[in-house]
């Protein structure tokens, strides 16, 4: 692994294959460390000719973490906007900054343009890119993501409250606990979920890696006081790709379904049982998806 200094600040990133093979970047979503992308995926998508690049964004994982800046919460952040206050003075930093991250990692990497792949919050991030760093961007692929359009579907209720289960101590078997427990309520059909076993896991090898709860609610408050961008969407000139779950239960199909009809041009794809995870069986299935996408 190796940092790169960008925006003011360093990124921990790591990559694979070749560095003259065509650059692939993978952007992460909300509170997850670099180490949760499937090793099947991050190989077949090398393996098929392609330099893969993946990162901890700012607050968490290795990378530089913002501290001593606790943002208002969620509610006082939206109760502001509707009151017509500017949300991005409440917050040390919203997606705008950590889109502007991403492209100076490839400007530090000294890389002048790739293939992103976002999911989640990294989605909306890679949306971002498209749009404010255009130059950056060859093809966007935007995984179980939003457009940030307000009057998409919510999440359901159960998912939310898996989403903000938070553990009785915070110790790395209660950590382990709640990851089984957020899991079951957003991810993908039994079929396709990662065994409890291996969530339990790999939430307790990153726990030990990095802990930054107070990052995690600096991250919330980024995609929260974000200004909305649906509207900008018919901007984007980057072949765009938009992958999602039919079972997802947090950022709900019609999210991907929007992307796709704003973006000229957009492919949008949805997968049965597939829900708001990376879960390890749909690997094979996203490679052979992206790939062709990248390649065509």
């Amino acid at each position: 692994m190796a940092r790169a200094k960008t925006n003011g600040i360093e990124l921990e990133y790591d990559t694979m294959g070749s560095p003259n093979d065509p650059a692939v970047l993978l952007i992460m979503g909300f509170a997850l460390q670099m180490t949760r992308w499937p090793e099947a995926l991050k190989r077949g998508i090398a393996d098929a000719g392609f330099r893969v690049i993946w990162f901890d964004n700012r607050d968490v994982g290795l990378s530089t973490e913002i501290a001593g800046f606790t943002p208002p919460s969620a509610m006082e952040i939206i109760q502001a906007a509707m009151a017509g206050k500017d949300t991005a003075k409440l917050v040390p930093y919203t997606l705008d900054d950590m889109a502007t991250d991403t492209a100076g990692l490839l400007d530090a990497i000294g890389i002048e343009q790739a293939d992103i792949i976002g999911m989640s919050m990294g989605g909306m991030i890679g949306q971002l890119m498209a749009l404010d760093h255009p130059r950056k961007v060859r093809k966007l692929v935007a995984m179980m993501t939003t457009s940030g359009n307000p009057a998409l579907p919510p999440p359901t209720p159960e998912a939310m409250a898996a989403l903000s289960a938070l553990p009785p101590v915070r110790t790395a078997e209660a950590i382990g606990e709640i990851a089984v427990v957020a899991q079951h309520g957003i991810g993908s059909h039994p079929d396709l979920r990662n065994s409890a076993e291996i969530i339990r896991a790999r939430a307790i090898e990153d726990f030990h890696r990095s802990d930054r709860p107070f990052g995690i609610l600096r991250q919330n408050g980024a995609v929260v006081a974000q200004k909305r961008w649906h509207e900008r969407l018919g901007q984007v000139t980057a072949p765009t790709l938009v992958l999602h779950g039919a079972d997802d239960p947090l950022v709900r199909p019609a999210a991907g379904e929007d992307i796709a009809r704003r973006i000229p041009g957009a492919v949008f794809k949805r997968y049965p049982k597939w829900g708001h995870d990376l879960a390890d069986r749909m690997s094979d299935t996203l490679v052979s998806d992206i790939v062709p996408f990248l390649r065509a």
